[in-house]
């Protein structure tokens, strides 16, 4: 689920850098990162996987509908009555078998996060607009969805960008039906695109950067055979743990995942351990994710200002044109 403008690109980044830091974790250096390796476990292997859709795509776009929920960086309020909010976004993404791709987006406005937040905002005056200014920049946020916004995906000299984005490569449709459909022969085109001189994957993150691409094809792939080599190849991977059955966010039924993000150090001086997952639930019958939960905690507390929340809503191909997100 990526985007370069939105925060379809901060819950599947190129690297397992880019994937930390994108959760707000703000490592100071490379070397403070510390990623656990538990034991593989063993290939899950679903009978959807083995019914792969071999017909034509259908559709003239590969579509992505998300809604995408995170709180604030920075409790509002004042003195000492404090409250977190939480702000909301509908992204979508269309991208044509010639490799254009049109993103939208529209900010749905924030809200309490909690109960107890919600109390403190109304004893705040239940404000609809709130303005800050950090670190010499103004963020303004508002109870109101705005206008929304639709771009066209455009390289550094202004030319669209042509192709289907996986694995950190703009692939053509007829490319993106090549890659390998079985889990291991995906694992090792991974692995070989990793080693690139111009990845900038180092080996203390191959490992991490295998993992995070095989989840982001559960998305971005528009062929399904690859998608369902994707989603057996991912519990085969150290830091993830499967859950069996699982519910996402909207009560709906997949296969779940946990999903170990890493450690890194934060706050005054690097003292402090922060550590993220994700919980992934996919649609076994697509092969597509249907939420992606992502908890961050420091020194073993939840850590509220770096959680998000990603649902799909719509995914597949489509004859819709691309246009401005309509609201939920």
């Amino acid at each position: 689920m990526r985007t370069d403008h939105s925060r379809d690109r901060t819950t599947r980044p190129a690297t397992p850098i880019r994937r930390l830091t994108a959760i707000g974790i703000g490592l100071a250096a490379v070397g403070a990162i510390a990623l656990s390796s538990p034991q593989p476990m063993p290939a899950l292997r679903l009978a959807a996987a083995a019914q792969a859709v071999t017909a034509p795509a259908e559709g003239a776009y590969w579509h992505t509908r998300t809604l995408w929920k995170g709180t604030y960086s920075h409790q509002l309020g004042r003195g000492k009555n404090r409250y977190w909010v939480e702000k909301q976004e509908v992204s979508e993404r269309w991208t044509a078998l010639d490799g254009r791709t049109w993103r939208g987006f529209r900010e749905l406005g924030v809200r309490p996060k909690s109960a107890a937040d919600e109390r403190a905002w109304r004893r705040d005056g239940s404000p609809t607009t709130w303005t800050r200014t950090a670190n010499g920049m103004t963020a303004s946020l508002s109870t109101k969805p705005d206008e929304g916004r639709l771009l066209l995906d455009l390289g550094a000299r202004g030319a669209p960008l042509i192709g289907f984005d996986l694995v950190d490569r703009m692939l053509s449709y007829e490319q993106a039906r090549a890659l390998p459909t079985d889990p291991a022969g995906l694992k090792a085109w991974i692995d070989k695109a990793s080693r690139d001189p111009n990845s900038g994957v180092s080996d203390d993150f191959r490992e991490s950067y295998v993992r995070g691409q095989l989840v982001g094809m559960l998305s971005d792939a528009p062929v399904k055979e690859v998608r369902a080599a994707a989603y057996e190849a991912l519990p085969t991977m150290p830091g993830v743990r499967s859950l069996g059955k699982a519910e996402d966010p909207q009560g709906r039924t997949g296969q779940g995942f946990l999903v170990d993000l890493g450690q890194g150090s934060g706050g005054s001086q690097q003292k402090r351990v922060i550590a993220a997952t994700e919980r992934l639930v996919v649609d076994t019958g697509t092969m597509t994710p249907l939420s992606v939960e992502v908890k961050t905690s420091m020194d073993d507390e939840p850590f509220p200002a770096k959680t998000s929340t990603t649902v799909t809503l719509q995914i597949g191909w489509t004859d819709g044109k691309p246009a401005v997100p309509a609201l939920p």
